[in-house]
């Protein structure tokens, strides 16, 4: 291969990952599917290619979506053990985040209502609104037609609208001081104040510290404060399975606050939360550790703010 066709590739690998993290919810999946796109890229007659930008965006997105179609996808994801990637803020793979909607289609939130779509659906979503692309071009890169695309971005928006909580942005600041208020409610023993911070129709999923089968839901605010108290209550148990005692952090992740437990510059667990209206309206724990290889690669290259708590 050339190097102005490397360079071209090169150009276009940001919003190739970016885009393919959208699609299929974890870092790892969206950089295979584009280092398989660079094969392709240098097997392909370039030369018969006229826009490359839209060539390498219809490959990606078609090997994403073969993908979600496979089976080994399909069982992973409806047998209740699958959760978004979270990545630190910063992270080049979130791609663009100018607008409102660009900023939601790559929160945790909504890449979990993503997967109630079909993978036509979810791909038309995100092409229109992270990346904005008219229906046109949508209609090319998947092989429907322009009123296809509308429709399937029409369906897709209403139900993710539907069911997402808070309706509208939240400021980082004012959902950061909730979760400072939670955790210290959370660690103190103030059950009733820590009932009184979540949302009627609270949830919250947990991966089990990476060592359950499924996914364990709780719902209802007594359930769920009674998890997270269990949750955040330091035992010698939790910490021989943490490696030491962590040093509880507060950071974005994907957008939103979340509580990260540090062990030796190590993130072991990450609970991610979604605010609404001054209230905490999901949660989501996540500590296998190959979930979160990405992000900690990212935290210790960058400088943390001071932990919350310095050891729990």
């Amino acid at each position: 291969m050339d190097s102005a066709a490397l360079d071209r590739f090169e150009a276009s690998r940001g919003r190739l990952a970016s885009l393919a993290y959208r699609l299929l919810g974890s870092a790892a999946d969206a950089e295979d599917a584009v280092q398989d796109t660079f094969l392709r890229w240098q097997a392909a007659h370039r030369d018969r290619v006229e826009v490359p930008e839209a060539w390498l965006t219809k490959v990606v997105t078609n090997l994403c979506l073969d993908r979600l179609r496979s089976a080994q996808a399909r069982h992973e994801r409806t047998a209740g053990v699958w959760l978004p990637e979270p990545l630190l803020e910063g992270d080049p793979m979130l791609g663009p985040a100018d607008t409102f909607e660009q900023r939601e289609s790559v929160s945790l939130a909504v890449l979990t209502l993503m997967e109630r779509l079909s993978p036509v659906e979810r791909a038309a979503y995100v092409l229109r609104e992270a990346f904005s692309y008219p229906h046109a071009e949508i209609a090319v890169i998947l092989d429907i037609t322009e009123s296809a695309s509308q429709q399937h971005v029409h369906r897709a928006r209403r139900r993710v609208t539907a069911e997402r909580r808070g309706g509208g942005e939240v400021d980082p600041a004012s959902a950061r001081r909730v979760v400072e208020e939670f955790l210290a409610a959370a660690t103190s023993g103030r059950t009733e104040r820590l009932v009184a911070l979540l949302t009627d129709d609270v949830t919250a999923v947990s991966d089990g510290a990476g060592l359950a089968r499924r996914l364990l839901l709780y719902k209802t605010r007594e359930r769920v404060a009674s998890y997270v108290r269990a949750g955040f209550k330091p035992t010698p148990a939790k910490r021989r399975l943490a490696g030491g005692s962590p040093a509880l952090h507060i950071a974005l992740v994907n957008g939103s606050p979340a509580v990260l437990a540090v062990v030796d510059d190590r993130v072991v667990g990450a609970v991610a939360f979604e605010v609404t209206h001054g209230k905490v309206a999901s949660l989501r724990g996540i500590a296998a550790a190959d979930r979160l290889a990405r992000l900690n690669a990212a935290w210790q290259q960058h400088e943390p703010e001071a932990p919350v708590i310095q050891a729990w």
